[in-house]
């Protein structure tokens, strides 16, 4: 049985700011049920939340400081999750990358560089927890220094990275290596060394034994200047060690048919039923409720990535169209507030909610006709994915896990019921619109537009054959190791 150590900063339901926590709560699960015996470490955030109990387990001595293990379980299942608890780095509000008011952490480096020693003594099995895994598998910038740790170590499990958004590379000033006390054989230029900076997110790369990104399309795409962000030079050196697995999505939290945020669950047998979530969606967000009237929806974060700025450029016609738009989101200030700005004015055909809430996200996939992702780039999404399951059309941008996941709206593709949304190609507001004027081209054809549902909604989106590849690629690693 193969014994993994999932190391990310945040998981589902426990602590969620982005894709990242969907992927951690449930790539974990679709490889346990594998037959493997995979253990998740996170820090031990103030914000944590758990049904489960919480048992200590170890103290480590990390540089002088005393640090606790915690070990708890990833709710309904029987994966064991170890937190790291240290208060003075944790134990703060706020979410885990930035406090209250929306600033990054001082310390983020010190944190994340202690997560990342914390790690390191788990998988060399010296922190009093009787366990060794063969694999330990970082995700993103918080983890990347592990792969770099374990090289400084005579023989150490093999290590696979995930790069989840080249864009968040933790990059910190020179001065930062000194204060976190890392070995100075590591402060190279094929090491942890980016333009005299420290590269979090390039130590992952340099040193893991496999890289992997979460689209094969995105793998492509950040090897080159337009997606590498500096990085792609030591990306294409490193081709033959990384590969694309695209996500699943957790089909049992993301089910139209068993969907306990709905007051009206329904499945591609019966699509009529749909409807009643839309009436219900246009009602919570105090729309005019008119079932003929098509509503768009966009759930993100709001930054210039994911193409927001396209959106508002292009607002003032499309909300001269005979549609309504729905918005749930926070992100850059300036768009929060422009926004606002065009509900304000159009209360009949626009609705906006800042911040997150899981509920109305379900309700918003449930209950829109069309769902908007025009990013400038996206390693994988989700949304897409939810959408098509919930039976919503996807628009979204040509790019990375959104070329790999939604298949454009064709003569062709229609005719071999492939067909699961719209799809375009370039960064301008003008292509985003045409994009949209499709979607209501396609919504005025019923008969078409319930075909894209139902293919859509029948696709296959589990973890099970993402899960396998995983398994497949842990292996050769480590066979290769030994």
């Amino acid at each position: 049985m193969k014994k993994i150590l999932f190391v990310t900063s945040e998981a589902h339901p426990l602590i969620k700011t982005g894709g990242l926590a969907d992927v951690s709560g449930s790539l974990p699960k679709a490889l346990a049920e594998l037959g493997t015996d995979i253990r998740i470490i996170i820090p031990n955030y103030r914000a944590i939340k758990t049904s489960e109990d919480i048992y200590y387990k170890s103290t480590l001595r990390i540089n002088g400081t005393d640090v606790n293990i915690l070990e708890t379980r990833l709710p309904d299942s029987d994966i064991i999750v170890w937190l790291v608890d240290y208060p003075k780095f944790f134990g703060f509000p706020g979410n885990p990358y930035v406090n209250e008011q929306g600033q990054e952490w001082g310390n983020n480096a010190e944190r994340f560089t202690l997560f990342c020693r914390v790690a390191t003594e788990i998988a060399m099995n010296r922190a009093y927890l009787n366990w060794q895994p063969d694999i330990v598998h970082g995700n993103d910038w918080q983890s990347g220094l592990v792969p770099a740790l374990l090289s400084l170590e005579a023989w150490h499990p093999a290590t696979v990275f995930t790069i989840h958004n080249m864009a968040y590379q933790g990059i910190f000033p020179k001065s930062t290596n000194t204060v976190l006390d890392l070995p100075e054989s590591l402060w190279t230029v094929d090491g942890i060394e980016y333009h005299g900076q420290l590269s979090f997110l390039k130590s992952g790369i340099a040193y893991a034994d496999h890289i992997t990104t979460v689209s094969p399309t995105y793998a492509q795409e950040i090897q080159t200047a337009a997606f590498g962000y500096g990085l792609e030079g030591l990306l294409s050196y490193r081709n033959a060690d990384l590969t694309g697995i695209i996500n699943g999505i957790d089909t049992e939290q993301w089910n139209p048919e068993t969907d306990t945020y709905l007051d009206t669950p329904f499945s591609s047998a019966t699509l009529s039923k749909r409807l009643a979530n839309k009436l219900a969606l246009q009602a919570h967000m105090a729309l005019p409720v008119d079932k003929k009237i098509p509503v768009f929806g966009l759930i993100s974060r709001l930054v210039e990535q994911k193409g927001i700025d396209m959106l508002l450029n292009c607002l003032s016609e499309m909300l001269a169209l005979p549609l309504q738009f729905v918005l749930l989101g926070s992100g850059d200030k300036d768009f929060e507030e422009q926004l606002l700005a065009f509900a304000a004015a159009h209360p009949e055909k626009m609705a906006v909610k800042l911040g997150y809430s899981e509920g109305l996200a379900h309700l918003i996939e449930a209950g829109v006709d069309v769902f908007l992702m025009p990013s400038r780039f996206e390693p994988c999404g989700l949304n897409q994915i939810y959408s098509q399951r919930y039976g919503a059309i996807p628009v979204v941008r040509k790019t990375g896990g959104l070329a790999d996941t939604v298949t454009d709206t064709t003569l062709n593709s229609l005719q071999d019921h492939t067909a699961t949304g719209i799809v375009f190609n370039d960064t301008n507001s003008g292509t985003l619109m045409e994009a949209i004027k499709r979607a209501l081209v396609l919504y005025s054809q019923p008969k078409l537009w319930k075909q894209l549902q139902i293919t859509g909604m029948d696709k296959s989106y589990s973890w099970q054959l993402s899960a396998q590849h995983y398994m497949d690629l842990y292996n050769r690693v480590v066979d290769a190791n030994q």
